[in-house]
This record gives C-alpha cells, structure tokens and sequence, in this order.
C-alpha cells in the first residue's frame, strides 16, 4: 500500500534581507547589473536563475548527492560502463547509442575554416565536440543503472535499447529507469526539478521555488571609469581605459521549498539531510559575476523564516523603502515584518503558520540552531 505524504502542502519559506555594497552580481546583455520596475520605480535585480545555479553549485562542494546536467551524455555514460569492465570502445558505443535516444545533434554545415584552413562545422565546437540543443539531468544511481542494463548484455547497446523509433526508443529507457529509481537519488534535482521532453515519464516537480532578488528600495546603475597601466611602457598615460556599471542595495530575496514535493520525489528518505544542505546553500551561495573586481561577499542580514501550510506568501515590496538610521536595511526589517504580521492576521485560519523564526537579532540563535530547527519539521509524522 502506498505511503500517504505526510507533508503534504508543508512548505518552508524563506524571507531574506541581504545588503551589497558597489556590485554587479547579475549582468544582462550588454554587461549591466540587471534592473527591473517595480511599483513606477527600478529596483536591482538578481534573476532566480543566477542565484539558484550558485546554490546548486555550493551543494555540490558541500558534497552531497548530487546529479550531472550535461549535454555530454555519452561521455557520461561512457564512463560508467567503463567502471562496469567495458572497454573504451564498447563504451564508446553504449554512450553514443544513449545519447541519441535523448539528445539530438544540431545539422552539420560547413561554415568556417580554422586557422590552419581545416573546414569546421556549424555543428561542432572548437574543442571538436559535437554540440547539441538538450541538457540531460541524471542522478549517481541512474547514471549506475544504465551502465549496469549495458553490463547485462555484454555492452551490445542494440541488445539494451531495441526498438527503432525515436520515441519508443525513449520509453524504453524511461522504463529501464523507472523499473529501479522511481525517485531521485541526487538532491539537487528533486530540489530544483527536471524536465525530459522526450520522457515525461522522468520529469520531476522542483521542490524549490526561487523569485528574483529585487531591491528594497529604489535603485540606480553608476559608472566606474577604469584604466590600466603598462608596467614596461616608458610614455606616460593609461594603455587601457574603459568603464563599467555598478550598482548598490538592499534586496529581499524570497524562497519556498515545498516540502510535500520533496518528500515524495526523495520517497521519504533523507529529508532532514537534504533541508540541512539546501538551508546552508542558500546562506552561502553568491552570485559569481565580477567577483574579482567588485566583491560581492555581504551575508544575510536578516530573515524570516516561516513553516507553513496552504498558499505561498512572497511580499512585492511594491512601495518602495527610504532610507532611515543610515541605510535602507533598518527599514526593510520593518516593512518585511509588519508586512507579514499583517497578513497572518488578514489571511486567519487560511495562515496556516506551523512555526516562525527570526534570524539576524539574537545573536545566539546562529544559522546552526535554525537549521536545527528546521530539520525537526521534517520528521515523518509530525504534520499529519
């Protein structure tokens, strides 16, 4: 009889205050801090795209399980058979004849020459590489369990994958994979989801919800003039010069993790483990743009940090904050908290808060004591 999800519609949603001095933590298109209007004034802006890809990357050092998204599959693949006993060229064929079921190569032309003259094509890279148009997204355990369907029938990839049509093609192998790994065993992909247009069989829901970080308040991009001078020049004046654009803010950064979706992609295991590497991701992780020239290193100031039940809550910070007691951070802990004092008591009964914490007051209650606490609200049982 199938498990009932003891925490169902439980989310953990995080309200997060955090301030950078001169910055330029996410470029758009022409090298500019991003920007957006909102509430008739432009705030500053990290897409969720930009901060999500530097959480995932900060577990991954954490060393917990984790996946590999990769348009280079066969390799991959490849790999893994050849820890199974293949041979390089056995293991050639067995990634090759993977890859095809789920990545299509983009059409060779003939476009350009190489320094030496040598034709390259459209559809290859500099490295020799063929590109391609998909990412693929496996975890340890189902990169394993095909290396392991390859070693059964003695690396024959025909005898593996058998059919002829594309698609049947891709059931097969969803199949193969879903006769062991009706889950995820990598974290980062039952946190932040995965999509297989080929196999909807093997799409999974992202636990992790991100907004994009908007300032507080309202913001402006400045200009930096730069130049740079030759150590072995003799004449006077710059050899170099060029400018760039930077900003500076107080943003709010909104995140939920749905913990219903979490325990059921994780089939219950791990839980408690995976909101510890997920929670210490999220402190830690910083967007890496110019991070050489215009450190962005500034912690969370401030957060609040709530387990609820029911619909997700996120603040627009539409009005924007003025600066008070010398910046805009004092005024944004106001707003934020009275913010959602206010809709605690407007929302009533649909609230549905199970516990509340505030970090960045007390300085006793570290980053350590709320994971703690977090990780309580994961044990089985204790929402039903």
């Amino acid at each position: 009889m199938k498990q009932s999800n003891p925490l169902k519609s439980v989310h953990i949603e995080y309200h997060i205050l955090q301030s950078f001095p001169v910055t330029c933590l996410n470029r758009d298109d022409v090298g500019a801090p991003k920007t957006a209007v909102i509430g008739g004034s432009i705030r500053a802006r990290v897409s969720s795209q930009c901060w999500k890809r530097q959480v995932r990357l900060t577990m991954h050092e954490m060393g917990v399980p984790h996946g590999s998204r990769t348009k280079l599959i066969a390799s991959l693949i490849a790999a893994a058979c050849i820890d199974k006993g293949a041979s390089e060229e056995q293991a050639k064929a067995c990634g090759d004849k993977f890859e095809q079921v789920f990545i299509k190569k983009k059409e060779s032309k003939k476009t350009k020459k190489g320094k030496e003259g040598d034709e390259q094509e459209a559809g290859e890279d500099a490295t020799g590489q063929d590109k391609t148009d998909t990412l693929l997204f496996l975890s340890p355990g189902e990169t394993a369990r095909i290396a392991e369907a390859f070693a059964d029938k003695g690396f024959v990839p025909e005898a593996v994958i058998t059919q002829k049509d594309a698609k049947k093609q891709a059931k097969e192998v969803a199949n193969l994979l879903r006769s062991s790994f009706n889950t995820t065993d990598a974290f980062d992909i039952a946190l932040f989801g995965r999509m297989v247009a080929q196999a909807a069989e093997l799409n999974i829901e992202a636990a992790a919800s991100f907004a994009h970080a908007i300032s507080t308040h309202k913001a402006s991009n400045e200009v930096e003039f730069f130049t740079a001078l030759d150590d072995l020049q003799n004449d006077p004046g710059a050899a170099h010069m060029g400018s760039l654009e930077f900003n500076s803010a107080t943003y709010y950064r909104y995140v939920s993790l749905d913990l219903g979706q979490l325990w059921q992609t994780l089939a219950g295991h791990n839980l408690p483990e995976a909101v510890e590497a997920f929670t210490k991701a999220l402190f830690m992780a910083l967007p890496a743009a110019r991070q050489a020239t215009q450190s962005g290193a500034s912690p969370w100031e401030f957060a609040k940090v709530l387990v609820r039940k029911g619909q997700r809550l996120q603040m627009p910070f539409e009005t924007a904050v003025k600066a008070k007691d010398g910046g805009f951070l004092e005024p944004s802990k106001v707003a934020l908290t009275d913010y959602l004092a206010a809709k605690e008591k407007m929302f009533g009964s649909l609230f549905g808060k199970i516990d509340e914490y505030t970090w960045g007051i007390d300085e006793n209650f570290s980053i350590d004591n709320l994971i703690d606490a977090l990780k309580q609200h994961v044990m089985v049982g204790r929402h039903e």
